[in-house]
């Protein structure tokens, strides 16, 4: 073999391995579930907490339905779908996401597949089926009015519900962190798009989404950087950019700024 051929093939080769290292263990990367401690349950003896099993192909998925302040809401109460980053559980977000039940909102917390408590395997299609069965037993409720409930996500949670957002109709959609798609990030690891499995493409979702389309991102974002949440912006017909002086595990960086935006985002909507 020429020398030269040598120095074509051998680096070739160590290329090919190195993607389809990636290709085998990119969910381990995207979903580093065993990596997350898990948290006391104290969390789950909340005033009001409802625990929901889904069923799915994979297994029983756990959510959390947190109910509006008592005496906030008269009737079916809108509702709030949320899915959360990678590296969380629906453990972490009932303190934070309070203010929606003293807005009289309920919120449901759904983790993914292979998380927490939950059986089967997270990836997109796992993730997607597990959204669609949350949603659906949520509106099924007679204190829930189906009409007002709202997807929210944040980083990998936006992903979560632009894909249920394709599937179920909805009253608005929120997206703090969230990337344009998964493939995005390939050039991150040198590696061709075409290898991703789980695409996530949240722009066509976007895009294709006809209700109103509120998003929030951290200006100094490393992860999902700025420049996502304006593409974002771009592809919504009527969408809203809101920009905080953050990166992005500390956004928003001031709680009370974030639920003076809520609350005048879904009064303008009509959510509440």
């Amino acid at each position: 073999m020429p020398p030269l051929l040598k120095y074509i093939i051998w680096p070739l080769c160590i290329y090919m391995v190195y993607c389809g290292l990636l290709f085998f263990l990119q969910r381990q990367i995207m979903f580093p579930r065993g990596m997350i401690p898990q948290p006391p349950p104290s969390a789950q003896k909340l005033p009001g907490l409802e625990t929901i099993w889904l069923e799915t192909a994979s297994g029983k998925v756990e959510s959390w339905l947190l109910p509006p302040v008592a005496g906030s809401a008269a009737g079916s109460a809108p509702a709030v779908i949320f899915g959360h980053g990678n590296g969380e559980l629906i453990d972490f977000w009932p303190d934070d996401l309070a203010g929606f039940g003293r807005l009289g909102i309920a919120v449901l917390l759904v983790e993914y597949p292979g998380y927490g408590r939950s059986g089967g395997s997270p990836s997109q299609a796992s993730i997607t089926e597990t959204f669609v069965a949350a949603y659906d037993a949520l509106t099924a409720r007679r204190d829930i009015d189906a009409s007002r409930v709202v997807l929210f996500g944040r980083s990998l949670g936006g992903g979560a519900v632009c894909a249920l957002s394709l599937k179920r109709p909805s009253a608005a959609l929120v997206l703090m962190s969230t990337f344009t798609s998964a493939r995005s990030f390939a050039k991150r690891y040198l590696a061709p798009s075409f290898l991703v499995r789980d695409p996530l493409d949240n722009l066509t979702a976007v895009a294709k989404y006809k209700g109103p389309v509120l998003i929030m991102h951290g200006r100094y974002d490393t992860v999902i950087p700025y420049s996502h949440g304006t593409a974002l912006r771009q592809a919504a017909r009527a969408g809203k950019l809101i920009v905080y002086e953050a990166g992005h595990n500390d956004c928003p960086p001031d709680w009370n700024v974030f639920w003076k935006d809520i609350e005048a985002f879904f009064r303008s909507q009509g959510i509440i």
